[in-house]
């Protein structure tokens, strides 16, 4: 990561920055906007502070995967970490108020101006290259934008991940250059949208068994079936689409391609769905009725869907994993000040032990899941170590936690709890989203057992 990145990163929405927005608090720390004054440190005076930090740098850039990361990646040090979430927490007080977040909510609509507010801030291309006008960061840092945005509101935070990982960065991984340089510079700038399409009503878990087919043509495919729970859907200017090549090839017979939904003749977005939680992040039925696309928009290599979709699947799951972080602070932020401020028999009620005690709990969920996936991030940043088992682990173990954390809000509140003047109720309806979407509990059980029958697959024979 260069200095002209981590500053553009740090610092592209801070001429707009407003001064007079309301601090911010997280247990423990008290997160205010910086005076216009006042500067952040850039990267070029950390990088000058001392040889051994340099000597560093340079070996864990040797470590980190070139293979995952953007061209010329250097790990992130602590102080530049801190600093980004700094930034976004400024972007959220001022852009994703919780007016936008309730009113979101409510109307079951995504803002969408939003789009180039992110984009004008530089989170759209967290881990995509310079040259396409990413940042060229790593998953340290999509994971604190992810965790700092979903704090602000669940669903605009699940669309973003949708938008800039399963999209942008899987083009990231897998584009040629003529792809990147044509689409990623406007779905970084938050001019277009992007989306993943690979699940079906009759295929969400078992994604071998989907049916979309794409039939080969003069000049390219002809797609016809049809996608279930598209995040973005409805809005996307691009998505990625898996169907079938070779449709008694199993694994090996699926192609991943880039439709153009707006300029496709014969695709319809059949119906947004009106879901419990997350609303607001647009989701639909998309439908594929002969839509032509050419031979140039494969994504990766005919045939090779499957890889294309592992190579981003256990990072979608990481990245994934900050959102619940989020939701969870966001149930701290409620249930702290309030627990604190409201009084039962003269007393203030965190003062009451069984309170305490659920206070302490969701405390100490979200540090436990919040270090489970940094560690596993930083383990992909420095060393380029991508563990199936612990990207599972820790979304699995994160979306559970954040589910208790939410139902320990509300019961904090009570009755207020209850009503929709509180964000509890939405809290707890979008963190119950992770313990589902991206592939259930159950499965990310089901993934990491293999990952263990994988390893140890030398003692069974």
């Amino acid at each position: 990561m260069s200095s002209k990145a981590l500053s553009r990163a740090l610092l592209r929405s801070a001429a707009t920055r407003s001064g007079g927005v309301a601090t911010r608090l997280r247990f423990g720390v008290c997160s205010s906007s910086s005076s216009p004054a006042s500067s952040p440190r850039t990267l070029s005076t950390i990088q000058t502070a001392s040889p051994a930090f340099q000597q560093f740098q340079q070996q864990q850039k040797r470590y980190a995967s070139s293979s995952k990361h953007p061209k010329g990646f250097e790990p992130p040090s602590p102080s530049d970490l801190a600093e980004l979430r700094e930034r976004v927490q400024e972007f959220t007080r001022r852009e994703l108020t919780e007016e936008v977040a309730s009113l979101t909510d409510k109307s079951n609509n995504f803002p969408a101006e939003m789009w180039a507010k992110l984009g004008d801030a530089g989170l759209l291309g967290i881990t995509a290259d310079e040259e396409v006008g990413g940042l060229g960061m790593g998953y340290q840092a999509h994971c604190i934008v992810m965790e700092e945005l979903s704090r602000a509101s669940g669903s605009i935070a699940l669309s973003y991940a949708a938008h800039s990982q399963l999209c942008v960065n899987q083009l990231q991984l897998n584009a040629n250059e003529e792809q990147k340089h044509k689409y990623m510079p406007d779905l970084i700038s938050g001019r277009k949208v992007g989306a993943l399409a690979m699940s079906e009503s009759g295929s969400g878990s078992d994604v071998v068994s989907m049916r979309t087919r794409a039939k080969e043509v003069d000049g390219g495919y002809v797609l016809t079936g049809s996608k279930m729970w598209i995040t973005n859907g409805p809005d996307a200017d691009l998505i990625i689409v898996y169907a079938k090549t070779v449709p008694d090839g199993g694994s090996k017979g699926i192609t991943a391609f880039i439709v153009e939904p707006k300029a496709a003749q014969g695709f319809t977005c059949l119906r947004k769905l009106d879901k419990m939680g997350m609303r607001g992040s647009n989701t639909g039925e998309l439908v594929f009725d002969n839509v032509f696309v050419p031979k140039e928009n494969v994504l990766g290599q005919v045939n090779g869907g499957v890889r294309v979709l592992m190579e981003g699947l256990d990072l979608e799951r990481l990245v994934l994993s900050a959102g619940p972080l989020g939701l969870m602070q966001a149930a701290l932020d409620v249930a702290l000040p309030y627990s604190h401020s409201r009084k039962q028999f003269g007393t203030p009620i965190a003062q009451f032990q069984l309170l305490q005690g659920k206070l302490a709990d969701m405390y100490t969920k979200l540090q436990a899941s919040r270090a489970y996936t940094y560690a596993t991030a930083r383990a992909v940043d420095e060393q380029g170590a991508v563990r199936t088992q612990d990207c599972a682990g820790a979304i699995l173990y994160a979306a559970e936690r954040a589910t208790e954390c939410a139902l320990d809000c509300i019961q904090i509140l009570g009755g207020m709890g209850y009503v929709e003047e509180m964000p509890a109720s939405r809290i707890l309806r979008d963190a119950k989203l992770y313990e589902i979407g991206a592939g259930t509990s159950e499965v990310r059980r089901m993934v990491i057992g293999r990952a263990f029958n994988k390893e140890y697959a030398h003692l069974s024979n």
